[in-house]
């Protein structure tokens, strides 16, 4: 996934503030509630992204949603609001999660696959691989998607292995296709 020259520029900002103060880990779980917040509501996105809506009421709501949060993040929340970024808040928050999960030795891995696995089939296709480095925290998303019809496709930051029938079938159709 591309990220916006914006959202990286804004998550290290957020980083340096975080470390300068000794909040790292906590604006790093509040960066994560951001995410879950704005994933969960559908209609939260569209005033954000609404230009008609004046950006002291998109403060003001940005308070009360996240009044649990500390000053720093809200302050940031605010800024990012200010600026006319608040489209990009979601990817900002991201950014900054894999920033620190970066600093901190977490690899990401998605493992897409057409059916849910159980947890030892899961570490079954972790373990065959040689892209997973198993002395490394990582942290697995899974994601189903039926289209794929059977297998998997495993990402680990920018490899990529792409073991889904789907794809078998395509490569089998472009040789039909040749001959």
């Amino acid at each position: 996934m591309l990220v916006s020259k914006v959202a990286k520029r804004y998550a290290q900002g957020l980083l340096e503030f975080s470390n300068e103060n000794n909040t790292v880990s906590q604006v790093f779980d509040e960066m994560k509630s951001v995410i879950s917040i704005l994933n969960s509501s559908k209609e939260l996105n569209s005033f954000l992204v609404t230009p008609f809506v004046d950006a002291k009421k998109k403060e003001e709501t940005a308070n009360l949603i996240f009044s649990s949060f500390s000053e720093g993040s809200k302050n940031f929340i605010r800024l990012v609001i200010k600026h006319g970024r608040e489209a990009q808040l979601k990817n900002i928050a991201q950014e900054f999660i894999n920033k620190v999960e970066d600093i901190n030795g977490i690899q990401r891995i998605t493992l897409t696959t057409a059916t849910e696995l159980s947890p030892s089939n899961i570490d079954a296709i972790l373990k065959s691989t040689s892209i997973v480095n198993h002395n490394n925290k990582f942290d697995v998303q899974t994601i189903i998607n039926t289209e794929l019809l059977g297998g998997y496709i495993l990402r680990v930051g920018d490899l990529q292995i792409d073991a889904s029938v789907k794809s078998k079938l395509n490569h089998l159709k472009k040789e039909f296709n040749l001959n």
